[in-house]
């Protein structure tokens, strides 16, 4: 049960057409369920408007499995699992219906829902290298209910691929821009854009590139304002944090 579907319930009850025990059934159940190896928190949703996601490394294919089915029971319209091998894919795929891209390594599981966000989510990169952070991202921002908008491979080595976008950043309500090198896309991106901007470090480039680390440094020291900067190749955590800002009311395009 999510947040929408609580107060649904809770006006019901308000107006007599549900019986108040009869909605405490719905909603009488533990605030997470104890697995041994995995402690599933089923009220997330409630919370943060938002289920939980399986974060799949480091899990074997079988815990994954498990973890996808017993969110499925505790009826979970959509399950995101990030960073899942193409042998988990294949393991879960044999019990439950599972879409699997393996380019940004995420499985879905259940329906996308219809756009419900106040505007769209512009997902920018530098390099075509940093797509698969970038369709993690992406991803994630339209399983949470979102318009999203890819813009690939427009980094500043080629100034004018991103000059020809410019109506797709002065209409976006937030964009997620992700690069490695020196990183220098969310600054220009920041420069030019009237909405909040998502800087995401990657860890593509040569030896001094340090894993991301110069990519990371840059971006947080942009000099242009309305930056946010999240950690390396976290793609999920900065479609998770757009999806907020674009679910926020206020400004409307």
């Amino acid at each position: 049960m999510d947040k929408k579907e609580l107060q649904t319930l809770l006006e019901q009850v308000a107006s007599g057409k549900i019986k108040p025990d009869e909605a405490m059934l719905q909603i009488k159940t533990e605030p997470y369920k104890d697995m041994g190896f995995a402690k599933l928190d089923t009220h997330r949703g409630i919370r943060q408007g938002m289920s939980e996601v399986i974060y799949g490394a480091g899990k074997t294919k079988e815990q994954i499995l498990q973890i996808a089915q017993a969110m499925v029971e505790e009826k979970e319209k959509t399950i995101l699992i990030t960073r899942m091998s193409q042998e988990a894919a294949d393991y879960v795929s044999q019990s439950l219906e599972l879409r699997y891209d393996a380019l940004s390594r995420t499985g879905i599981i259940g329906k996308i829902p219809v756009p419900d966000g106040v505007g769209k989510i512009v997902i920018a990169t530098g390099g075509t290298s940093d797509m698969p952070v970038a369709e993690e991202a992406a991803r994630t921002a339209e399983i949470y209910g979102n318009e999203v908008t890819r813009l690939y491979d427009v980094g500043v080595a080629g100034m004018h691929r991103l000059m020809n976008h410019m109506e797709d950043i002065m209409s976006a309500r937030v964009i997620v821009a992700i690069a490695g090198m020196e990183g220098a896309l969310a600054s220009v991106i920041g420069g030019m854009a009237d909405c909040p901007v998502i800087a995401v470090p990657t860890s593509v480039g040569y030896g001094a590139n340090f894993g991301g680390l110069s990519a990371l440094l840059s971006m947080l020291n942009s000099c242009a304002s309305g930056i946010s900067v999240v950690n390396i190749d976290n793609g999920f955590g900065a479609g998770y944090l757009a999806s907020m800002i674009n679910h926020l009311e206020g400004k409307r395009k």
